[in-house]
Order: C-alpha cells, then sequence, then structure tokens
C-alpha cells in the first residue's frame, strides 16, 4: 500500500501511549489538591492540575511534502494513542465555537488562513478537556517559520515531531495516481490501492489539486518553507523515509514517539530571564521549555491566570488590573512561591520570564540572562508592528510588508506599540535593571538583537557549561 492513500486495513492493536502512568496516584493527588485548595470551580482546575501532572500524552507534530502520506500516518497514530488529531480541516469546522465560525468565512474567502487566526484556532483548541487529557497531534501544522515562532512563543511545545520525506517524482507519481469516492470520500490510487468493486471504479473522480503542475508548485512551496521550520525543534526531530510501505512508515513513527527524550542539562535548570520589551524572552523560554522539558512561567500570564481562577490572590489583584496600576511586589511574590513551589517546577525545573520582581533571587535561579537589545532596535521591533483587522494577520512595515497597498491601507496599530508607549515602558527597564544586575552579579548578557535561533544557541551553551569562576 502507498503511504498515501487512506488505510483500508489498520495495523493491529499496539500498546497504548503512556499505558503504565500511575492513575491512583494521579487521582489522590488531585483529591489531597481539591482539599487543600478548596476552588469555588472544580472543573477548571482539574483541568489545570492535569496540564501539570498528565505528563505522558502525546504532544506530535506530523511535516511533510504533499502526498507523503502524513495525514493517513497521523491518523493511525490517532487511533493508537487514544489521542486527537487537528487539521486546518476540523480546526475551522467546530461548530461551537465563535472563532473558527471567523475562521471558516475567512477560508471560503481566501482558501487559507492567517497564520494569527489558525494559531488562536490552535490555542483554542488545545485548552479543551479531551487535548488536556488525551493529547494531540498536529497535521501538518505549522507550514511555515512563522507559525513555528507563533506557536512556540505561546509554549505549545511538541514531544515529538516528525518529518516525512520522500524524493519529488516518486510525490508526483503518487499524486497523479490518485482518486475519490464522492459518495464515501475514500481515497484510492491508479497503482497502489485500486478498489475490486466495478461500481466503485466507474464513480471514482480525480480529485482537485493534484496536477502534475500543481503539485511541483506545492512541493517548491513546502521544501522553501521546511528548511526554516526544522531549526525550531532540535533534539525532538525524526526524518523518515516515507517512499515505502505506509505500514512500515506507521511503526517507525509509532516506536518513536513512544520514546522519551532525556534532558541534555547537568542539573535541574532553574532559569531567569531579564530583558527590556522587545527582546524576545517569551520565544526564548518556549525553546528552553520545549527543550529542556522545563514549567514555562510568565509572571504577568501567571497573575491573569490567578485572577481568572478565582483563586485566593484574586481579590488582591483585581483591583490594580481594573486602575491599570501595577501589581506590588509583594502580591507578586505570593503568587510566584505557590506556582514554583508545585511539584511539576520542583521535578523538572522552571524558566521564569515576564518582569519578575527582583526579590525572585529568593528562588534561587541557577542561571540568569539578561538579553541586551539596543534601544533603537527594540523602538524598530515595536513601532512598525501592524495588524489587519480584516484577516487578523500580523505584519512588521520592515521584516514583514504587506503585499498589497489596499491591505497596508487599512492596517492598524496597537495603542501600546506606539513609540511613547515603548518609551514608558523601556525607561521603567532600565531604571529597574540597575537593581537586578546588584542582584545577579553573574549573569550572562547575550546579545538578543540576532536571529533569535542564535540567541538561543548562546543562552543553551550558558545552561550546559559551568559559569566562569570569579576573578580575585
Amino acid at each position: 500500500m502507498d503511504a498515501t492513500t487512506a488505510p483500508h486495513h489498520i495495523p493491529p492493536e499496539m500498546p497504548q501511549y503512556g499505558e503504565t502512568y500511575h492513575v491512583f496516584e494521579l487521582m489522590q493527588n488531585l483529591l489531597e489538591q481539591l482539599l487543600i485548595h478548596q476552588p469555588k470551580d472544580p472543573i477548571p482546575f482539574m483541568i489545570s492540575h492535569l496540564q501539570q501532572d498528565n505528563d505522558n500524552v502525546p504532544k506530535i507534530v506530523i511535516l511533510g511534502p504533499p502526498a507523503s502520506g502524513k495525514t493517513t500516518i497521523a491518523m493511525w497514530l490517532c487511533k493508537h494513542l487514544s489521542s486527537n488529531l487537528l487539521t486546518v480541516e476540523n480546526l475551522i469546522a467546530r461548530e461551537f465555537s465563535s472563532l473558527a465560525a471567523v475562521a471558516r468565512k475567512h477560508y471560503q474567502k481566501m482558501r487559507k488562513l492567517s497564520s494569527t487566526l489558525l494559531v488562536k484556532l490552535i490555542q483554542e483548541r488545545l485548552k479543551e478537556e479531551d487535548c488536556v487529557r488525551r493529547g494531540w497531534i498536529l497535521d501538518g501544522i505549522p507550514e511555515t517559520r512563522e507559525q513555528a515562532l507563533m506557536i512556540q512563543t505561546l509554549g505549545i511545545t511538541p514531544r515529538h515531531v516528525i518529518v516525512l520525506s520522500a524524493p519529488d517524482t516518486v510525490l508526483i507519481e503518487r499524486n497523479l495516481g490518485k482518486r475519490i469516492d464522492p459518495q464515501t470520500g475514500e481515497i484510492y490510487h491508479t497503482t497502489f490501492d485500486w478498489p475490486s468493486e466495478s461500481d466503485v471504479q466507474n464513480r471514482l473522480l480525480v480529485p482537485g489539486g493534484v496536477s502534475e503542475l500543481e503539485t511541483a508548485r506545492g512541493l517548491l512551496e513546502y521544501h522553501r518553507n521546511i528548511v526554516r521550520i526544522l531549526p525550531a525543534y532540535p533534539q525532538i526531530l525524526k526524518v523518515i523515509n516515507a517512499d515505502q510501505p505506509c505500514v512500515d512508515v506507521f511503526y517507525q513513527a509509532l516506536t518513536y514517539v513512544q520514546t522519551n527524550h532525556r534532558s541534555n542539562a547537568p542539573f535541574t535548570p532553574r532559569v531567569l530571564l531579564c530583558g527590556p520589551l522587545g527582546s524576545g524572552k517569551s520565544l526564548q523560554a518556549a525553546l528552553l521549555a520545549q527543550k529542556y522539558g522545563l514549567v514555562n512561567v510568565h509572571c504577568g500570564q501567571l497573575l491573569k491566570e490567578a485572577v481568572a481562577d478565582k483563586s485566593k490572590f484574586s481579590e488582591l489583584i483585581q483591583p490594580y488590573f481594573r486602575k491599570e496600576m501595577a501589581v506590588p511586589d509583594s502580591i507578586i511574590m505570593k503568587v510566584l512561591s505557590r506556582r514554583l513551589s508545585q511539584q511539576d517546577c520542583v521535578q523538572k525545573g522552571w524558566v521564569l520570564h515576564g518582569s519578575p520582581p527582583a526579590d525572585v533571587a529568593l528562588f534561587s535561579p541557577r542561571r540568569v540572562f539578561f538579553l541586551n537589545v539596543p534601544f533603537d532596535s527594540v523602538i524598530e521591533r515595536l513601532t512598525l508592528r501592524r495588524v489587519d483587522p480584516v484577516t487578523g494577520e500580523r505584519y512588521h512595515l520592515m521584516y514583514k510588508p504587506p503585499a498589497t497597498m489596499e491591505i497596508q491601507a487599512r492596517l492598524l496599530q496597537n495603542p501600546k506599540d506606539t513609540e511613547e508607549q515603548v518609551r514608558v515602558k523601556m525607561d521603567l527597564f532600565y531604571r529597574n535593571s540597575v537593581e537586578l544586575e546588584e542582584f545577579y552579579k553573574r549573569a550572562i548578557t547575550v546579545n538578543a538583537d540576532q536571529d533569535p535561533y542564535t540567541v538561543f544557541e548562546y543562552i543553551e551553551s550558558g545552561i550546559i557549561n559551568p559559569l566562569p569562576k570569579k576573578v580575585p
């Protein structure tokens, strides 16, 4: 059977992903937490607890060129792992999502989604209970480097990334032989998977987008994007030859996603990232969390979650949010203390960012990094950002300008990105940075005014290698 065709004979059952997980211990721990914290709404609390503790669920990305069979492999993995398949089509087809309804309109009009809208759909879907409990498989997503960066910045970190590969000539031949049954939607192939029933044979049609020219265009676009996506997933990437029987490809993929990656860190990392607005702290935190399995803790997001969860800190924080005032360090430290003392942070380590107070030194970070970006570069990065109110697509007037004058004419700027607002926040950071440098005299300074993956390599070397000894 060819790797591109839909499976009519599913491989035999295999052991389920994470069957050895200690369910009794999880439930006992959950009950203890419920008794201690007594949340007003237990359902969000339980989902949050599962997100922290059920670390055995699949989180998989499958990428590959057209006709490589990635959807077939993704479907088989979902069946064997009892997981959730996420595709562009099923994300926009969700009935009870207002965001999906907006996405459907855009998709019908433009035949594709903006990166911003697609990533928002993914973020919304992954918060639902079934994805938290049973994990997820992204089929063909991310499609571009921009999507990969956006997904990582939101803390969405796969454990395994599979890339299917085959010669272009083979892929073009596969696509040319594809046929579809208009009644059932089943995919067949003139060479590898031809139906035996004559009535099925007679009603098969050639699907759209499979001509030699269309396939060649799709392959060209894929090759242009994939070389820029792969650096986003170091250490968790496996390339599988798709020019072999589909079952063989499947078992290689299944074997890989059932392996666990060991961290390269020489200790349980506790990492603090400091830097001005626009220095890339969120992206670097996401990359560290992905590679080393750390808990990604964003100080500002933690405060928002404390308010949303209606925890005991909610009443303390809400007045400051309503008045758009800074939350006092004493409250922030209490919220941070509760989060960093939880089991996942203690066992795995953490990476903290998002302008925490200087007193965070009390949590004894093992590595502290200052991301240094010139003032002019920050102004350039932030003040030139724009958003298209029609599609939701984000642009940058210098690095990612709109394709047409029509789009450029309707772009809007976030009020927080005006030069005046950016200067106010930068001045505040530079005033506080003196105090931070006093706290962290052995901090490592990194030039963050360069490609984000180059910045990550410098940060990673600072974690792997011992700190330089002080010169007397």
